[in-house]
């Protein structure tokens, strides 16, 4: 469950006073702000050893937004001694400041009014003995003082820094909704009790206020679960755990490429928009060109319209259309509406005929060429969002050695997968030269390095990863850096299976694909670490996967984690192209589809191996979450697409 509270990491120990010596030895660095702005960043603040304390004295520009907050009241100064109280006068009593005729004006109106007209108003005197005996309603009272204590987060780091505003500066009203977006300037100061914080910022000049509207602004509430969240994109990254995992995502990525570079790899961008189909799957984005419906009104009908919007409905609506243009025509008393409605009726008529279209597609029904140019009038062929971006990889790699790619690719799965989206992210590598042995171990290396990357990088995040969603998740990464993975070929991984007969999912015939809980089952209840399986049946695995010798199996791995699951697929490519084009012919792939695949196979053959790598999933591994889609920035599956 994610909380919209920050959960700050554990206030480090305090630092002792140092020595009279060894503090006029010690260089305290200032707090430097940020190159492209005027804050300093909190991380460089409350990431220091000592917890900033060196700081104390500064005066420092924050930024931040406000994850909780509440208000102390300040003690009252003590109010001056109250003057005695004026008791009236009897007339005739001895009174020093008011005569009796000033006594007889206050108390007869009318004597009071013809005093006036004679200049004897005696004004000054009767307001002071009206106030002497009046009794007024109640004055309302300023606001008592006080200070706003607000724990703000600039997203840099886990922890948080306390900031003390007084309501002379601004409001406590203003300043203590969560989500309040703050620019302060002000004291770094060692807090007067001891607490969670090490240091704090006593406010000296508010310079920004960005207010909420508590009652629609979602993070209000004081703890929201990781799937409602997900109704609210804009404002997730918000919550101290949605920034956690996007701290440890782009640590992730860097090490990524960090890794290669450091390796001898190039960064290669393959195509997102592809004809070829590398894994031979029918769950593909297909890519068609809308005609003239650039109007957002009509997009989304367009949306709806193979489910909710019949072609007779909107042929209809098109002879109603029809009919007004005629009568437009006919009156020439509105060329502007007549030019509209032209407009309307020709969109109206272009949705009919790619609804049309649409049906006898999905009939099956051939379609004449006006027809098909709604499908066909931007690429010559089909063309698809990409799924992978190995076999483009290849032409590289058989140019420039070693190469890698990091992107999106794309998979129209409907399912309710916990560990699949529509868009993934991929990290792909390619080298020539090499064979299965070698790219295995390119793979292992690989992860190592990135979790040992965010272990010496992400620690903070990964404490309160390890508080607040999987207590095993540091123990996982430990575990991975500590022992070498488990590898077994298909066969083995079969038998190990057959054991587990008790189990009725775990069921599996000699030459069958491995399910993913089948995977899981290796790597979580028999091995209980990272398993790679390798030597795969020739018919579960794609076309290009280089045959191995017994003529049976391939040179295909699969790595799988604990909790994760499959993580990592890889192969040694076909490079001998007679074998690769029976490969071809007996799967049914379009040979002339490929004739730029298998020239890499006619001119300067080479062998060749990569595997390719689910990033989200590996960030799934590293926080313990469960559901991809809270790993990734903008999730987009089945239904759900909202920004």
């Amino acid at each position: 469950m994610a909380s919209r509270e920050a959960a700050p990491a554990e206030a480090p120990p305090r630092v002792p006073s140092p020595a009279p010596a060894a503090a006029a030895a010690a260089v305290v660095a200032p707090a430097a702000p940020s190159k492209y702005s005027s804050r300093v960043v909190l991380r460089t603040v409350l990431e220091r050893s000592d917890g900033g304390l060196g700081l104390v004295g500064e005066k420092l520009v924050v930024g931040g937004w406000v994850k909780s907050s509440r208000e102390e009241k300040k003690e009252a100064p003590a109010a001056p001694a109250p003057a005695p109280p004026v008791q009236d006068k009897v007339v005739g009593a001895e009174h020093k400041d008011v005569s009796c005729v000033e006594l007889f004006q206050t108390r007869i109106p009318i004597f009071r009014s013809i005093m006036k007209v004679f200049g004897g108003g005696g004004h000054p005197t009767r307001q002071r003995i009206e106030a002497a005996g009046a009794k007024p309603g109640p004055v309302p009272s300023p606001p008592p003082p006080s200070i706003a204590l607000l724990q703000i987060s600039d997203g840099s780091c886990v922890a948080t820094l306390l900031v003390e505003v007084d309501s002379s500066l601004a409001s406590p009203s203003l300043l203590l909704p969560t989500g309040t977006c703050l620019l302060v300037e002000g004291t770094l100061t060692k807090p007067e009790t001891q607490g969670k914080h090490t240091v704090e910022l006593k406010a000296e000049n508010i310079l920004h206020i960005g207010m909420v509207d508590q009652d629609s602004y979602i993070l209000s509430k004081k703890r929201l679960p990781l799937d409602s969240l997900r109704n609210s994109l804009q404002f997730r990254p918000r919550t101290t755990t949605v920034a956690s995992v996007m701290r440890i995502r782009n640590a992730l990525t860097f090490a990524t490429h960090l890794f290669f570079h450091d390796n001898g790899f190039l960064n290669v961008q393959v195509p997102i928009i592809t004809s070829t189909d590398d894994e031979g799957s029918s769950q593909k984005f297909h890519l068609v060109v809308l005609p003239g419906l650039t109007d957002s009104k009509r997009d989304q009908t367009v949306v709806k319209g193979s489910d909710g919007v019949s072609v007779e409905a909107i042929k209809a609506a098109a002879r109603e259309k029809s009919k007004l243009v005629e009568e437009l025509k006919r009156t020439d008393s509105n060329r502007e509406a007549l030019v509209a409605a032209l407009q309307d009726l020709k969109k109206t008529d272009g949705l009919a005929s790619q609804l049309e279209a649409q049906e006898k597609l999905k009939r099956g029904t051939p379609m004449n060429a006006e027809e098909m140019k709604f499908f066909e009038d931007f690429f010559p062929n089909k063309t698809y969002l990409t799924a992978s971006g190995r076999l483009h990889l290849e032409s590289y790699a058989c140019a420039l050695g070693q190469v890698y790619s990091f992107g999106p690719r794309f998979q129209a799965d409907r399912s309710e997968s916990h560990k699949e989206a529509a868009e993934m992210w991929m990290v792909e590598v390619e080298i020539a030269f090499s064979e299965l042995e070698d790219v295995m171990k390119c793979a292992e290396n690989f992860f190592k390095f990135s979790c040992k990357w965010i272990m010496d990088n992400c620690a903070e995040d990964l404490q309160f990863v390890a508080k607040r969603i999987d207590k095993a998740s540091i123990d996982r990464l430990q575990s991975i850096l500590s022992k070498p993975s488990v590898k077994i070929t298909y066969r083995e991984a079969v038998e190990a299976l057959k054991k587990a007969a008790d189990n009725k999912e775990m069921k599996i015939e000699e030459g069958g694909a491995l399910t993913a809980a089948h995977l899981s089952y290796l790597a979580d209840e028999i091995h209980k670490s990272p398993v790679i399986v390798y030597n795969y049946p020739k018919e579960v695995k794609p076309f290009y996967v280089r045959q191995n010798d017994d003529g049976e199996t391939v040179a295909a791995f699969d790595m799988v984690l604990p909790k994760v699951g499959r993580l990592l697929t890889g192969s040694q490519s076909e490079e001998r192209i007679d074998l690769l084009s029976k490969r071809m012919k007996d799967r049914g792939v379009p040979q002339e589809q490929y004739e730029w695949y298998l020239d890499l196979r006619r001119h300067g053959t080479v062998k060749h191996s990569g595997f390719s790598v689910g990033f989200d999933l590996m960030v799934l591994f590293a926080t313990g979450l469960t559901d991809v889609r809270d790993v990734i920035p903008f999730p987009r599956s089945f239904g759900k697409a909202d920004c």
